[in-house]
């Protein structure tokens, strides 16, 4: 079944489901609406996964809380790119990559957006050093191995927006990113799951904003990307299955807050704003006891 927009989430009155659908309105930013407290329609699918959402029952629910597009046991290893902006590469005085830069987040690093916390890991506190990325995200429809970048987008589900959350002392300590930046909980993903026919053969036509506590930290157009969606895919696939539900995050654009000094802390609200279509991701920070 096609679709334009799918969300997953838990209706209002009924904590025991997972439901998958489209927005009633399909030019809502469910992220923010859920944020303000207003309601969200939902169109009901007969699915109970975006890989496999089904078709539309006729029945409606309204959001209780937006979850993940996909599960941790859907998007398995969590597959990042790093540097793939050219001003990011700049404000990081660091050469334009040749080819992209890999590394891992585990699934527990899988998160839903607000109103679920997005933690600071408590070992990180001290060091005051807890940072956002705001990214565009890849999912994966099926599996995917060995693919051309002409091939590429054939396997492309759709796209969501991703926050990054790292801990720049312990990067900073070490020549590798993942123990950095994979902490429990440290990729919330969402708001929902746009498809591909809708965003089309070109991301350039996105705009990506990160808004902290309101105020805009970053903002660019994904023309600014160095390495294409399709040359990405094509570039993980080679010699390694990217199984159906696999999350790519495509790196993030200038302005991240090591570079601004401007670190988050506790009770700090940071939004990930992609335009049009994909909308925003809210994440309220909270310091983990």
């Amino acid at each position: 079944m096609s679709f334009s927009r799918l969300v997953r989430f838990v209706p209002k009155g009924d904590d025991s489901k997972v439901l998958i659908g489209e927005p009633v309105d399909s030019q809502v930013d469910v992220g923010a609406a859920v944020r303000k407290g207003e309601d969200v329609e939902v169109n009901v699918y007969s699915g109970t996964s975006v890989l496999d959402a089904g078709s539309p029952t006729g029945n409606k629910a309204t959001i209780g809380r937006i979850l993940s597009p996909v599960t941790a046991q859907e998007a398995g290893t969590i597959r990042c790119i790093g540097l793939n902006y050219k001003k990011h590469a700049e404000e990081a005085k660091m050469s334009i990559p040749e080819i992209p830069t890999l590394f891992l987040k585990p699934a527990t690093a899988l998160a839903d957006p607000y109103p679920a916390p997005t933690l600071i890991p408590k070992h990180t506190i001290d060091s005051d050093s807890a940072d956002y990325e705001s990214e565009l995200a890849i999912i994966i429809g099926k599996d995917c191995k060995n693919v051309s970048e002409q091939d590429a987008l054939d396997y492309v589900l759709g796209y969501t927006a991703s926050n990054d959350i790292s801990s720049r002392a312990s990067q900073f300590a070490q020549t590798q990113w993942c123990y950095s930046k994979g902490f429990d909980g440290s990729c919330p993903i969402g708001p929902v799951l746009v498809s591909k026919e809708v965003v089309g053969d070109d991301v350039g036509g996105l705009k990506l904003r990160g808004l902290k506590n309101g105020k805009v930290v970053q903002d660019s157009p994904l023309t600014d990307l160095i390495f294409s969606v399709q040359e990405i895919v094509s570039f993980l696939s080679q010699g390694t299955t990217l199984p159906k539900g696999t999350v790519i995050i495509t790196g993030t654009p200038a302005g991240v807050g090591f570079a601004r000094k401007e670190m988050l802390h506790d009770g700090d609200e940071f939004v990930v704003e992609i335009l049009p279509h994909i909308g925003s991701l809210y994440n309220v920070m909270k310091n983990e006891q």
